[in-house]
């Protein structure tokens, strides 16, 4: 488990926690786990469940989405801060795209559960990370 002042600085710096206080952080913070991937490995596969979401704390990715041809497009690349997975905190269906660690990678994993246990605790949080949902799922629209 990691340390849970510097997650929290971490988290901080964290697009979806933005508008958090500290003492939500904190909460998250003792939630997350520490998850490593080598080169090439996938973090996440498209078509299989997801658990939670993840944020690279070290290390690059890159999201690759399978067509219905079978052609592998990359349509995202994903560095420090950067979250992805969002999706399976407030569902289980399935990963929409594979994320692939293009070099040594460590991540943050905070599972639906354990997300949801924090959330029910404290609406104020759940309000201002959906907020942060809907933002990136606007500009994730407007870029299509």
């Amino acid at each position: 488990m990691p340390d849970v002042k510097s997650t929290v600085e971490f988290l901080n710096r964290v697009p979806l926690f933005h508008g958090l206080k500290k003492r939500q952080l904190e909460r998250l913070a003792q939630r997350f786990v520490t998850r490593s991937y080598a080169a090439g490995e996938a973090i996440v596969t498209q078509g299989k469940g997801g658990e939670g979401v993840f944020i690279i704390e070290a290390g690059a990715a890159e999201v690759v989405r399978e067509r219905s041809d079978g052609e592998k497009i990359v349509v995202n690349q994903f560095g420090p801060t950067d979250f992805f997975g969002e999706l399976a905190l407030l569902d289980d269906g399935l990963r929409t795209a594979s994320v692939i660690a293009t070099e040594e990678t460590r991540c943050l994993a905070l599972t639906r559960w354990d997300f949801s246990g924090v959330l029910r605790d404290d609406v104020e949080m759940a309000v201002t990370i959906l907020e942060e949902l809907a933002k990136r799922f606007r500009r994730a629209l407007d870029a299509l």
